[in-house]
């Protein structure tokens, strides 16, 4: 789905909060079989976006953390906080993928089912530095056309 980029975020449309800023996209079969296992923790920004997944395990896990399900269509449709290690999410059947996110993550963002969300690339966008002097696109053609 997002070829180049292997992150994304997730905007909660509903409520205009985000829930997370760099999320890992698993969507290869080794990249779903691992999500979280090995980690310690999950930084406040960060997460796992599951695709296609309707049921996860914690089997293995270190930490706990926050389980969001959502539809073909972003729409969320389980939510789970504080899942701790070694329990199983059953599935359900309208989900098609899984975020797991830091603990408190649902709390904070005031997420619920129902909700729409936004998952989009994660680009970061350069910055032009100008140097105090520097004359913008627009006023070197300006300065350009009165000169001639």
């Amino acid at each position: 789905m997002f070829a180049k980029s292997r992150e994304v975020f997730v905007f909660n449309e509903t409520n205009g909060t985000f829930l997370a800023f760099r999320v890992t996209v698993a969507d290869s079969i080794l990249g779903r079989l691992i999500g979280l296992l090995g980690r310690r923790s999950l930084k406040p920004d960060r997460g796992v976006w599951i695709v296609p997944a309707n049921a996860i395990h914690t089997i293995g896990m270190l930490f706990s953390f926050d389980v969001i399900m959502i539809d073909k269509n972003f729409r969320v449709v389980s939510v789970r906080e504080m899942v701790k290690p070694f329990r199983v999410i059953l599935p359900k059947l309208r989900a098609e993928s899984v975020i797991e996110l830091p603990t408190h993550t649902i709390f904070r963002s005031r997420t619920e089912v129902g909700d729409q969300l936004r998952i989009d690339r994660y680009e970061a966008k350069p910055t032009i530095s100008k140097s105090p002097g520097a004359k913008s696109e627009e006023e070197i053609r300006v300065l350009t056309s009165l000169s001639c």
